[in-house]
């Protein structure tokens, strides 16, 4: 089998690649890994393990690596799962682990078994000696009171965590309900695996979404479908398994959330309706406009005069959305300028209509996510 750095070298003198100094980096951090992985793993027990009691050769140090969007966190995965010599290797989104981690934590309780979530993360480490995830997020309570436990007694038992992020270890769960609960697990992160940080100056995303729109109008099946291919463009999602990409849910302060019902990799799906024709405020849309890189609004009608309050809510998401370098890609009922032609209001829209206009255009689309300064 190829190693992880000839077959990155290779994908670069077939062009496929562009050579990338931080992306170098981290393939050599990651060619590093799979040799001490391939080596073997040490032999003691679990006891010794988790008291810190062992002598001699100890596990090897997991990556956490991060940065921003297309800088090829997941390509670098893929190929690190792919070239690692090893039977007992899992990569795994990191919501679906989540989920089912908790339904294993829940069985493991009606069975009255002693320490559940210890007794599952053991039976876990068992058959995993590599855990690899892609695009760790942390947005619910339930998840950050679990995960500093959960984590330390898997990788006690030998696991050893490879993960991408878009954030920083301090960052995750920033401003969290409860987030006091959390940080046992970054303290984790920080002492038991090397950060490597992935921010060059390229965003291969670009490339996956070139020549594809993204304003879609009429709002119909040819529309949905385009906007359908750049979502799976833009997370690797496989289209076939459509019915089962991730949903979220959204921290917006105060002990609310928000349902995102597709959600990965910093991109979310919204309707209209569920944004702009329910009572929400600014401080919601910055939420999401920080929390996703990029935003598919779907079903957006032209407002009459009626639907003021509409209009005014859908133009606070826009500035919102606007302001955080947020990608926009929407189905709609008309071109920007014509959504709101009439009514209290109105003439301020044009405002909006600029910047929805703007935000289609290469430029826009080129800036890197976040507010500017």
């Amino acid at each position: 089998m190829a190693k992880m750095l000839d077959r990155y070298a290779q994908l670069i003198a077939d062009g496929q690649l562009k050579p990338d100094p931080a992306q170098r980096i981290a393939v050599e951090r990651l060619h590093r890994l799979q040799d001490e992985l391939e080596a073997g793993p040490p032999k003691r027990s679990w006891f010794e393990r988790l008291t810190g009691t062992a002598t001699g050769k100890p596990d090897p140090r997991g990556v956490y690596m991060w940065g921003g969007v297309g800088r090829g966190k997941s390509m670098l995965m893929d190929l690190f799962v792919e070239t690692l010599d090893l039977e007992q290797k899992r990569r795994v989104h990191f919501h679906a682990f989540m989920l089912e981690v908790d339904a294993l934590i829940t069985k493991a309780r009606k069975a009255k078994r002693d320490d559940p979530l210890t007794s599952v993360a053991l039976s876990m480490a068992a058959d995993t000696r590599c855990l690899a995830f892609d695009e760790m997020v942390v947005t619910n309570t339930a998840d950050a009171a679990i995960m500093g436990r959960f984590f330390t007694a898997l990788m006690a038992s030998g696991t050893v965590i490879v993960t991408t992020s878009n954030r920083p270890p301090r960052d995750l769960y920033k401003d969290g309900l409860n987030r006091s609960l959390f940080l046992p697990f970054i303290d984790l992160v920080e002492s038991e695996m090397d950060v490597v940080e992935l921010n060059g100056p390229m965003d291969y995303r670009l490339d996956r979404i070139g020549g594809l729109a993204t304003w879609h109008t009429p709002i119909g099946e040819p529309a949905t479908n385009k906007v359908r291919e750049a979502f799976f463009r833009l997370t690797d999602f496989a289209p076939e398994d459509a019915a089962n990409v991730p949903t979220g849910e959204l921290d917006l302060g105060g002990g609310r959330t928000l349902h995102v019902p597709k959600a990965l990799k910093g991109v979310a799906v919204f309707s209209f309706k569920k944004l702009c024709s329910e009572n929400r405020g600014a401080a919601d849309y910055l939420a999401i406009a920080r929390e996703f890189h990029t935003v598919f609004l779907v079903g957006i009608p032209i407002m009459s005069p009626e639907k003021r309050n509409e209009a005014i809510r859908f133009t606070k998401l826009i500035d919102a959305l606007y302001e955080q370098r947020v990608k926009l890609f929407a189905t709609a009922a008309s071109l920007p300028d014509d959504l709101y032609p009439a009514g209290d209001g109105s003439f301020e829209f044009q405002r909006t209509a600029s910047r929805l206009n703007e935000m289609q255009s290469d430029e826009y689309m080129a800036l890197g996510h976040g507010a500017e300064g």
